[in-house]
């Protein structure tokens, strides 16, 4: 293909072409590369509803579609030639379109804009990595739960404020992951569902005259119904803002779970081994292994929060319909959705390969006094003692056990009876942390039958 040298699209109106500046600002040729395939299904679309609708006819119908598919085989296998003269996809298709068909290719352009063209082809691009992203939070969320169910009833620490507060178990842990993440996916599914409505045939912002079938290509696309405002479908980024979001908030579980694991991989903490898969040396230290695929998950929220940050800037004062501002929206876009894709695959990897150590989870489950609200609600249910009084006692009880240098299993019966007299032998039964973590039966506590139950209940959710 010829390389273009000034951009004839623009017909009569301008004399010169473009000044070298003015072509660099102008062009997004060198980004929305990316929307190739989706351009070409809905220009496929549009000639075929020009036919059916008798705007085009059936042999130049067809052979626009021929034509756009000779070229989609291009510019997948690497031969088509872009040309920033051209500025963007929907000029470097249709020209090149021109070159292989002749004539007819000037007629798909028919009762459309590029403004409806670009909102077409970008929201026929989101709703993929809407979809990439379904998958993507599916397989996470299997991955946890295989955890989750292999650790059931295995005792760690439970944090507050990252300090050991109740013992919990393992399987527990990760089934709050599962819970995350199952909200990111039914935002995902919602949003999806909110942005599936074709722009196509909105023109370039008023709609046309010629008798197209917006239905027609809204069903060919995919998208459950023509939008129903010519002006709100080419000015409308939300669905790439909900996009935005909702890999905000996903990003934001995954960064926390990140940091958990860079702290649990440890030397101090030593609660998982992650795999050699996912974690990298130290160029001088030969005894590191770094959680370098954790760290990374942490830091790719950054460039998420900033592309939802950025577009929101993009798009906060533009009056109606389009402005060529919002040539600004899909490079970050397009960045947040790899950063997003990659997140959580790279989770999903790390958690399928990591080990839990159940020894090291079982040793520090016991520290820090994790079983004092355990004796707090003995203390109630027991003696009948009201909370507040309890909670008195068993801080007494928990200075004593500081003073002595052990943990309240360690105290002597005594020793409990010198903080309230009524205090039996029985209290010992409930201040082991199996003990403590098999009597949080409550719905959605960290009992070992409470998480099985839930694994259960996903697991019948994602069938």
């Amino acid at each position: 293909m010829t390389k273009k040298t000034s951009n004839t699209m623009w017909g009569g109106r301008f004399a010169a072409g473009p000044d070298a500046i003015m072509e660099a600002i102008n062009a997004s040729i060198g980004f929305d590369q990316r929307m190739a395939s989706q351009d070409i299904e809905g220009s496929r679309a549009h000639a075929a509803m020009l036919a059916a609708t008798g705007i085009l006819t059936d042999s130049d119908a067809d052979a626009i579609r021929e034509g756009l598919l000779t070229v989609l085989s291009e510019i997948e296998g690497g031969t088509f030639q872009f040309s920033t003269a051209l500025e963007d996809i929907h000029m470097n298709v249709e020209s090149r379109l021109k070159e292989i068909i002749g004539e007819p290719a000037g007629r798909l352009h028919t009762g459309r804009s590029r403004n409806d063209q670009v909102a077409t082809d970008f929201k026929l691009w989101v709703r993929d990595q809407f979809d990439a992203a379904e998958a993507g939070l599916i397989a996470l969320i299997q991955a946890l739960l295989g955890q989750a169910e292999a650790g059931a009833d295995w005792v760690m620490p439970g944090f507050t404020h990252l300090q050991t507060a109740q013992p919990v178990t393992w399987g527990h842990h990760m089934m709050a992951y599962v819970e995350m993440f199952g909200r990111d996916l039914s935002r995902v599914r919602d949003a999806r569902k909110r942005m599936n409505e074709s722009p196509l045939g909105a023109a370039a912002l008023a709609g046309t005259s010629f008798p197209i079938d917006r239905h027609m290509t809204a069903e060919a696309l995919g998208f459950d119904r023509p939008s129903a405002n010519s002006l709100d479908a080419v000015s409308d980024r939300d669905f790439a803002l909900d996009f935005l979001s909702v890999a905000s908030i996903t990003a934001m579980h995954l960064s926390r779970f990140a940091e958990e694991l860079v702290i649990w991989s440890s030397a101090q903490f030593r609660f998982v081994t992650l795999s050699d898969r996912f974690s990298t040396g130290s160029s001088i230290m030969p005894q590191k292994k770094n959680p370098d695929a954790a760290e990374l998950i942490r830091a790719k929220v950054g460039r998420i929060y900033g592309a939802n940050t950025g577009l929101m800037m993009v798009m906060k004062g533009l009056p109606l319909a389009y402005s060529k501002d919002m040539q600004e929206d899909k490079e970050q876009v397009f960045d947040a959705a790899d950063s997003w894709m990659l997140a959580m695959a790279a989770m999903e990897g790390m958690v399928k390969d990591m080990t839990a150590n159940r020894d090291s989870l079982k040793g520090a489950a016991g520290s820090g006094f994790s079983t004092a609200t355990d004796l707090a609600d003995w203390l109630v249910r027991v003696l009948g003692m009201p909370f507040r009084d309890a909670h008195h006692v068993t801080g007494t009880l928990v200075a004593l056990a500081e003073s002595k240098d052990c943990d309240l299993p360690d105290l002597t019966l005594e020793d409990m009876k010198s903080a309230h007299e009524h205090i039996t032998n029985e209290v010992f039964d409930v201040l082991g942390v199996q003990n403590s973590v098999d009597s949080r039966m409550s719905y959605g506590g960290t009992a070992p039958a409470q998480v099985r139950i839930q694994v259960q209940r996903w697991k019948d959710i994602l069938k």
